[in-house]
């Protein structure tokens, strides 16, 4: 019973680390309409998310911006050999931002930022075919980011600080393809954490050689989630020996949030058009497995296998007016899942971003920005193989066609004095 019980938490905390690898770029709406670029681009106090060491270039003693977004994702699954099919009925996701920075001299400037970079809302089907591995799942993660810069020589600047994250999931699926109670009912397990804090840091380097060039490098630590809290609860389980008990069960876990490397470069063709740059690597090969330890003090292991993965991005800012600047931008961003590892708790394979957008100057201190970006990840036939149903000890492979897209629509504020 203790080893079907472990089974079926194992299982569950997977789809958690699997939603970490499911990344949307919306920290910035100015950056998110040139493609999410900034690593090398100064424009705002959101500068301190891509790269730290941009905070002293701003012009401005005090700098202030926020803004949010609406996350409309869908997701089709079909699989023609079984006629099976369905649909994501997904709410909006809402992820924020907020960024300030302070210019104490011309060589020395300190800032905070709160945004999350992680966070998921996806929602199937009733009783659709792949309820034994997700039925509903929420992630979230809120980063927030002490900043200190320094001006080191004319042209170099250097930043950093550290990163307080504060995660959060709630998740649950059916426990097998046709385990039930007695009663007919489909037995079901959830999971449900909160308030988990982890630790990291990030550091950036800036190159500034004349008025329109510029050169930015970025890092970001790994980060890991570790779970000690959270709770297991198990419902509609039949009266049996070969089955877990139905309740509340613990356990520990450890998910790890990638590092990742940006380096990217901008350049001013004239006062008005400036284009830029940015190439990331998520360095997910990192998490190649994870380890669980439940209550009763036994250890299992997860194999996860997963990849490093690229983000190439492109960005444009034309300023078309004294008061109004627009921005368009491309990205293409790759999956860190393997085949044979594709399961539908957050569908994730490689996507193409177009983004635009515009800020509105208001007024000498504040302007308004928007942007709007359509994500289409590109249409897979991927498998999950590694799922056992209670009782059995052969895995079983779930697959199909994946067809996923999102439309996410933005819109803050920027102040400076």
């Amino acid at each position: 019973m203790n080893k079907l019980k472990a089974l079926a938490v194992l299982l569950l905390i997977s789809t958690m680390a699997y939603a970490g690898g499911y990344r949307v770029s919306t920290q910035s709406n100015r950056q998110l309409a040139m493609g999410h670029t900034g690593v090398a681009v100064v424009n705002s106090a959101d500068i301190l998310f891509f790269n730290p060491a941009g905070i002293v270039h701003l012009e401005n003693k005090l700098n202030f911006s926020a803004g949010g977004f609406g996350v409309i994702s869908s997701v089709a699954y079909q699989n023609s050999e079984f006629g099976t099919s369905a649909e994501t009925d997904s709410p909006t996701g809402t992820p924020v931002y907020a960024y300030g920075t302070y210019k104490i001299n011309e060589k020395l400037a300190v800032g905070l930022g709160i945004y999350t970079p992680f966070g998921s809302n996806v929602t199937w089907d009733t009783n659709w075919a792949g309820s034994h591995l997700v039925n509903e799942i929420e992630l979230s993660a809120i980063f927030i980011q002490p900043t200190v810069a320094y001006q080191l020589f004319d042209s170099v600047s250097i930043g950093g600080g550290p990163i307080i994250a504060i995660g959060g999931v709630s998740f649950n699926r059916n426990a097998g393809r046709s385990l039930t109670n007695e009663q007919g009912e489909r037995s079901n397990v959830a999971i449900e954490d909160s308030g988990v804090l982890a630790y990291g840091w990030t550091a950036g380097l800036m190159f500034t050689p004349n008025d329109r060039f510029s050169l930015g490098f970025n890092y970001r630590s790994l980060i890991d989630i570790e779970s000690t809290e959270g709770t297991a609860t198990f419902t509609n389980f039949p009266n049996s020996s070969l089955t877990p008990d139905n309740g509340d069960t613990g356990f520990t876990a450890t998910l790890p949030l990638p590092a990742e490397i940006t380096v990217g470069l901008s350049y001013k063709f004239n006062d008005k058009l400036l284009l830029a740059f940015d190439y990331n690597r998520a360095l997910w090969s990192e998490y190649e497995s994870l380890d669980l330890v439940f209550e009763n003090g036994s250890t299992s292991i997860n194999p996860r296998n997963y990849k490093d993965s690229s983000t190439w991005r492109l960005g444009a800012q034309y300023m078309a007016t004294d008061n109004l600047t627009v921005r368009a931008g491309w990205y293409y961003d790759e999956s860190p899942v393997q085949s044979g590892y594709f399961a539908p708790e957050t569908p994730r394979n490689d996507s193409i971003g177009y983004t635009f957008g515009l800020s509105y100057q208001v007024n000498s201190k504040l302007a308004i920005d928007a942007s709007f970006l359509y994500l289409r990840f590109k249409e897979i036939n991927e498998s999950y193989d590694f799922f056992t149903d209670p009782g059995s000890t052969t895995p079983s492979s779930f697959g199909g066609t994946y067809k996923s897209q999102a439309l996410i629509p933005g819109i803050g504020v920027t102040y400076s004095m």
